[in-house]
């Protein structure tokens, strides 16, 4: 099956997917920027599971249920430790994990953020490199994953993430 990939401008918590990623820390605290996000829209049902499920070693995800989101899943993947900064080898690792625990659920469709770009601080375009040279390796490597949204904040991202899928 041939899988389709999109760049949207979206907030990620309004997507109606199998799954959703989370940018997270090691420890599953969901403070502020795509975690603080999709804690709140998730409801207190996550906070519990990600106690529960935490910590995560970095590069890795876990998955919880969804909550109040309309995806099913939240697969959170650790970019970064908490308060520090993330790394080419945390954000590979992490997309790589987030892709294998999507098949794992059996999911069809996935929407992805643009992993450690925001409170981990790294730069955009490379983050866009890594993560879409991990989804092109996996779903080259045979996926049940049928749909890919990399969902993205503003017209640079987009921008970034679209050159990328386009080479």
């Amino acid at each position: 099956m041939l899988a389709t990939i999109d760049v949207r401008d979206c907030d990620i918590t309004t997507l109606e997917v199998d799954a959703i990623a989370n940018a997270a820390n090691t420890e599953l605290l969901h403070g502020g920027g795509v975690a603080g996000a999709i804690a709140r829209a998730a409801g207190p049902e996550l906070e519990r599971e990600s106690r529960e499920r935490a910590p995560v070693g970095l590069g890795d995800a876990v998955a919880t249920t969804g909550g109040s989101l309309p995806a099913r899943w939240v697969i959170h993947a650790a970019t970064m430790e908490p308060g520090g900064a993330t790394s080419e080898d945390a954000i590979r690792g992490a997309t790589e994990a987030t892709l294998r625990v999507a098949d794992e659920l059996g999911c069809h469709s996935l929407a992805l953020p643009a992993f450690g770009t925001g409170v981990g601080g790294f730069p955009l375009d490379r983050a866009a490199e890594l993560m879409m040279g991990a989804v092109r390796r996996h779903l080259a490597a045979g996926s049940g994953l049928g749909h890919i949204t990399i969902a993205v904040r503003g017209e640079r991202a987009k921008l970034a993430f679209t050159l990328v899928e386009d080479d």
